[in-house]
């Protein structure tokens, strides 16, 4: 069982920059390949960015490469969405997910769900 946690969300002008940190409970963390999946109102949930269980493999959405960068840290148990050079489309309720062992981009697949934080971003 994990339990995840976001925060990190706000509002944001175009051309800025937000973190985003998901902390899980739990000692299995490690177990866990993570994603991030984000929400907009009126759309289906969307895959953002994922990373294997040891964080050596990322993974993203082609509309969000070379500007989010997915990270985690086994020791702290947490796992954190750098997002720079916003855009207003990525406003969305962003949400932390996890999945054992083996990442996916299909939300379905995950088992586990944090609570969401908001990131709004303005043109």
């Amino acid at each position: 069982q994990v339990q995840l946690v976001e925060s990190g969300g706000g509002l944001v002008q175009a051309g800025g920059s937000l973190r985003l940190s998901c902390a899980a409970s739990g000692r299995t963390f490690s177990y866990y390949a993570m994603g991030w999946f984000r929400q907009a109102p009126g759309k289906e949930r969307e895959f953002v960015a994922a990373i294997s269980r040891s964080g050596g493999n990322t993974y993203y959405a082609d509309s969000v490469a070379g500007r989010f960068t997915i990270s985690r840290n086994n020791a702290k148990n947490t796992v954190a969405l750098q997002m720079n050079s916003l855009k207003p489309e990525d406003t969305a309720v962003y949400y932390c997910a996890a999945r054992g062992p083996v990442h996916t981009t299909t939300p379905t697949e995950y088992n586990y769900w944090g609570q969401g934080t908001q990131v709004t971003v303005s043109s």
